[in-house]
């Protein structure tokens, strides 16, 4: 490592808010990864008749507990579990519901308040909120990683290409840059989802026509700056190809500006993916989602617990984004002076 990026990385470690926001984001993320493990209506691990079963991995007909059917067992059946219990033991998970739990038989309650069973309550369909906002946290972070990404490559590329060559390449970008950013990027989401079935993959593909366009003017800019540079020059006439020109001499200074900007670009994704999901034209219905769970505790102002939750893990989410990416930015900094 150069001592110049040692520097930066002391820099950041310097920054005890980024520090403590990075490791609290990672550990939240890490933990979020295994949601299957924490919140799942099926066990993790099942000892029967001296053999082990693991159903959170396969699916097991009922005739392998001993059940009469020869379909998928139901582990929240109180039979087939005594029937189970009667010759091993299961072992559930912290959390006994999945994300898409909806409460049967006596159980059946919605907006039940935060309780022992329940350590959020329940929403409006009788759903555990813990459940689904593991799986929704997870979902939207991969979803903004993804998109990141995604978007830091296209941009990357744009403006590069912009800035290096100049002249018309440069002119008639910008134009189309100017008319492509002055359109009504949410109002067209919406347009969009609501022609095409909103999904993952659906959502991402068209958030990402508009998503690039955030690095392309810093990336621009120092391309414009460093292809006159006169180690550039000499690339140039020793007949360097532009290709190798561009991504192995311009591109790392441009990369100094360009990372400062990533945490604000994660936390502008998942920003807009609640958002999309809070008007209804998100992911699918049904899916674990922060937006859906903002909506919930808009329909249900008597279940209070439901606004709160949802307020409280997206301020907390933005808020460790914003101040990683100021301890990044302050770390990039030429002009910040480590003590």
């Amino acid at each position: 490592m150069s001592p110049l990026n040692r520097r930066r990385l002391a820099s950041f470690r310097a920054s005890r808010r980024g520090m403590v926001s990075l490791v609290l984001f990672a550990i939240l993320f890490f933990v979020s990864l295994f949601a299957e493990l924490l919140a799942n209506s099926r066990p993790i691990l099942i000892r029967y008749d001296g053999a082990f079963y693991s159903p959170i991995l396969r699916d097991y007909p009922e005739t392998a507990f001993g059940g009469e059917f020869p379909t998928n067992a139901v582990y929240t059946d109180e039979e087939l579990l005594k029937t189970i219990q009667a010759k091993g033991w299961v072992l559930w998970p912290p959390i006994p519901y999945s994300f898409d739990t909806v409460m049967k038989g006596e159980e059946r309650k919605t907006l039940l308040p935060p309780s022992s069973a329940h350590w959020l309550g329940t929403d409006d369909l009788a759903r555990d909120v813990t459940a689904r906002l593991i799986y929704g946290f997870r979902i939207s972070v991969l979803f903004g990683l993804a998109l990141t990404i995604l978007s830091t490559i296209i941009g990357i590329a744009a403006g590069a290409v912009q800035g290096y060559f100049g002249g018309w390449v440069d002119l008639l970008f910008q134009r189309f840059l100017e008319i492509w950013s002055s359109m009504p990027t949410l109002y067209l989401l919406i347009i969009l989802a609501g022609f095409i079935q909103p999904g993952f993959w659906v959502l991402l593909v068209i958030m990402l026509l508009f998503s690039w366009m955030s690095l392309v003017g810093v990336v621009r800019a120092e391309f414009l700056r460093g292809r006159n540079f006169d180690y550039v020059r000499a690339a140039r006439a020793l007949g360097m190809v532009d290709a190798r020109i561009m991504f192995r001499h311009i591109l790392p200074n441009a990369m100094t500006a360009s990372l400062t900007y990533l945490p604000f670009i994660l936390a502008g994704s998942v920003t807009t993916l609640t958002s999309l999901d809070f008007l209804g034209f998100g992911l699918p219905v049904g899916s674990p989602s922060l937006g859906e769970l903002l909506l919930q505790g808009k329909n249900n102002l008597n279940a209070p617990w439901l606004a709160f939750t949802g307020f409280a893990i997206i301020a907390l989410m933005m808020s460790l984004l914003v101040f990683i990416g100021e301890a990044v930015r302050a770390a990039f900094d030429p002009r910040k002076v480590l003590a």
